[in-house]
């Protein structure tokens, strides 16, 4: 009896948890300015706290725990810097007060990103659960949008060793379009392009000396030219 309690007791608790963040999703998705998504994202996270970060990172390596141990160090050590990367850049602008000069227009597609925040944290199993997978949508949200930059940042590894990159100010995933085996709820929002194929890419232009060498080196490191 106490433990059927308990359990009805938690359920009510996750359930009110959804509904909170169903409510600011709701309220985020209504946001028209870039500036202003940043500034009611920064004032979310601050009910959040460092050691909630850490409790993230812990989640993420235990349901690595099974890749190999190479990449599994290396996605680790990359997904930890983007956290608190992220998490001290939104702190800092708001201080700077940067989000009161980014004026620019949101579209429908990044107001929708929050539509689907909501399910996902909707079907989270305890309120812990949501709260955190709410962090990792917040924090996604601000670089995808707020800051225009890809949901997993450059460098970030990927299996067979294709990496998020950024060439000439663009940025490439190499699972934009292939994420069959990848948590794929942040690609249809993320402004990165899909890494092209060897072979596709153009030598960059009115590019300086040092980065014409560099498409070189790419070039000869991957299509073993020889003279």
């Amino acid at each position: 009896m106490i433990f059927k309690k308990t359990l009805q007791e938690n359920q009510s608790r996750t359930e009110r948890e959804s509904g909170e963040i169903e409510t600011e999703c709701i309220l985020l998705s209504r946001i028209t300015t870039r500036g202003e998504l940043g500034e009611t994202i920064s004032r979310i996270t601050l009910r959040y706290s460092p050691k909630d970060l850490q409790q993230m990172k812990r989640n993420f390596g235990i349901r690595i725990r099974d890749v190999s141990p190479g990449y599994r160090v290396q996605l680790e050590i990359k997904i930890a810097e983007h956290l608190a990367g992220t998490w001290q850049k939104i702190n800092l602008m708001k201080q700077q007060g940067i989000f009161g000069t980014m004026h620019e227009p949101l579209t429908d597609r990044q107001k929708d990103f929050w539509n689907m925040v909501t399910t996902q944290c909707g079907s989270a199993d305890t309120r812990e659960d949501a709260r955190l997978r709410f962090l990792k949508f917040l924090l996604a949200g601000f670089c995808m949008v707020v800051l225009n930059e890809p949901g997993h940042a450059v460098g970030t590894p990927f299996p067979g060793g294709d990496k998020v990159e950024c060439i000439d100010g663009i940025y490439y995933c190499p699972v934009r379009e292939k994420a069959d085996d990848v948590d794929a709820a942040l690609c249809p929002y993320c402004p990165a392009l899909q890494t092209p194929e060897i072979g596709y890419l153009r030598p960059p232009l009115n590019a300086s000396d040092h980065r014409k060498q560099e498409f070189i080196e790419h070039c000869h490191k991957f299509h073993n030219f020889n003279g």
